[in-house]
């Protein structure tokens, strides 16, 4: 069972004008405040931010059945070049909450599948609470990798340049990864030549 749900939570809602008559609808319209951490490291919606709610309550069998959609605004940065940016989110999400009773019918069912059972959610005196379903719903419609721009060049690896503000930036300095060897062997080819045998005649005062 949900915890004691408080009917004035934003994101409680009342399904008591239903009742119990399967087919009965209701249309909510609704605006929010975004909970904390609704999102993922680099984006999600801001804490406090307004979420538009439309959703449908449909009094079924078992319980009612909420279809809905979530339009709220999303800030992050971009993955290649850590700029921020900012988009628009529109999330769906349809939800069946349980009468308290149908836990037992499907007990005397006995459907066998305990992991769907755990996964249940249930009406609490004919209230029930949209923030799980809502985080989840946001969760999996935010981009895992969000952009700024589907081309964006990202950083430059040497200094961390962005790239989009100048296309031609490059470096003339060889590879960090090689400029040790370089400078060995420079200063090889330096001990060699100090170190040759001189010929006869390369001294200047053997005359």
């Amino acid at each position: 069972m949900n915890a004691r749900l408080d009917h004035r939570a934003p994101l409680v809602f009342d399904t008591r004008e239903l009742g119990r008559r399967p087919g009965s609808l209701k249309r909510i319209s609704r605006s929010v405040a975004a909970p904390k951490d609704l999102g993922i490291e680099v984006i999600g919606v801001p804490e406090g931010a307004t979420v538009e709610l439309d959703l449908r309550l449909e009094s079924v069998m078992e319980g009612v059945l909420v279809t809905g959609t979530a339009r709220a605004p999303l800030t992050g940065e971009c993955v290649r070049c850590l700029e921020p940016l900012e988009r628009e989110l529109e999330a769906e999400f349809q939800e069946m909450y349980s009468y308290p009773d149908a836990d037992d019918r499907s007990r005397d069912a006995d459907t066998g599948d305990d992991a769907e059972e755990e996964d249940r959610l249930f009406l609490e005196a004919d209230l029930f609470d949209l923030e799980p379903v809502l985080r989840d719903a946001v969760v999996l419609a935010l981009p895992l990798q969000p952009v700024c721009r589907e081309d964006c060049p990202g950083l430059c690896a040497e200094c961390g340049a962005r790239l989009a503000d100048n296309p031609d930036h490059h470096h003339d300095a060889a590879d960090i990864r090689w400029a040790a060897l370089q400078g060995l062997a420079e200063t090889m080819r330096d001990g060699e030549k100090e170190n040759a045998p001189r010929q006869r005649g390369d001294d200047p005062q053997e005359k």
